[in-house]
């Protein structure tokens, strides 16, 4: 690890780690990983820690796309999870981050049968369906069941629900929630996936609430019926497009947030 790209990509990196913790995506799990910008048959991501730990290239793993091995065999211990990374990475070339997490918002729609939403212009990247990955009929009996995608066969099963199609090359979706666990979403970049899995968790915040305030509402008699509508399918393409030429601002915002606080250190 030594160029200059490859300095800012980590650097980078480092920083997202720590904006997504400020901003709730991520606690002590959840984690987020870069492609290499030089070696696309490698991807990057931190070793077993909370993200907001992470400080410093020594912090940092790097893995082979195909099968999510350590390049450096005496690697220290890493995320039994970077499989999610590895086979997003491994089926979509323009994939270049990714992020995973549990964010205690978005968790209600991973959890029930209610779709989640479209809710406003910052969310219109989620499309008017999120799909929801289960994990559970990928299971052999003998396999210990713990939610975890910590094997190939599992994390091409969640890369290949980003897509209809058997042979797209590119995600059709970008979000997918996971049963019972979580969401996983990508970007063409950091700034991106960053960007993506945070105003997921806020969209899902202002789902809520619109819900509960329609119930609360037809139960007061002040409306008739409690519903809760999304973006169209047109909002959703054209917001999208509209937040992706200015999310910019987003991102210079949330690095100064974390390079203010004293808990996050990064030496990249």
């Amino acid at each position: 690890m030594s160029s200059t790209k490859l300095q800012e990509t980590l650097r980078m990196l480092v920083t997202a780690n720590h904006i997504l913790h400020f901003h709730g995506a991520v606690d002590g799990f959840g984690h987020i990983s870069v492609r290499h910008p030089e070696k696309p048959d490698v991807y990057i991501m931190c070793g077993y820690m909370p993200p907001a730990l992470v400080e410093s290239g020594d912090d940092l793993i790097e893995y082979y796309v195909d099968g999510s091995a350590p390049v450096d065999p005496n690697a220290k211990k890493g995320y039994s999870e970077r499989f999610i990374h590895g086979e997003l990475f491994k089926r979509y070339p323009d994939v270049q981050s990714v992020v995973h997490s549990h964010a205690e918002a978005v968790l209600p729609y991973a959890t029930s049968t209610v779709p989640l939403l479209p809710m406003y212009h910052m969310g219109g990247f989620l499309g008017t369906k999120v799909p929801v990955w289960d994990i559970v009929p990928l299971y052999d009996d003998d396999y210990q069941q713990d939610m975890l995608v910590n094997n190939e066969k599992l994390g091409a099963s969640l890369a290949a629900s980003f897509s209809s199609s058997t042979s797209s090359a590119a995600p059709e979706k970008n979000v997918v929630l996971m049963k019972r666990h979580g969401y996983t979403t990508f970007g063409k970049d950091i700034p991106t996936a960053v960007y993506r899995t945070i105003y997921t968790l806020i969209n899902a915040g202002i789902q809520t609430n619109a819900t509960l305030i329609q119930t609360a509402a037809k139960e007061g008699g002040l409306v008739e019926t409690a519903s809760v509508q999304g973006l169209s399918e047109r909002l959703t393409r054209d917001c999208q497009k509209m937040t992706e030429a200015t999310q910019d601002k987003s991102w210079r915002l949330w690095v100064r947030e974390v390079e203010s606080s004293p808990l996050y250190k990064n030496s990249v």
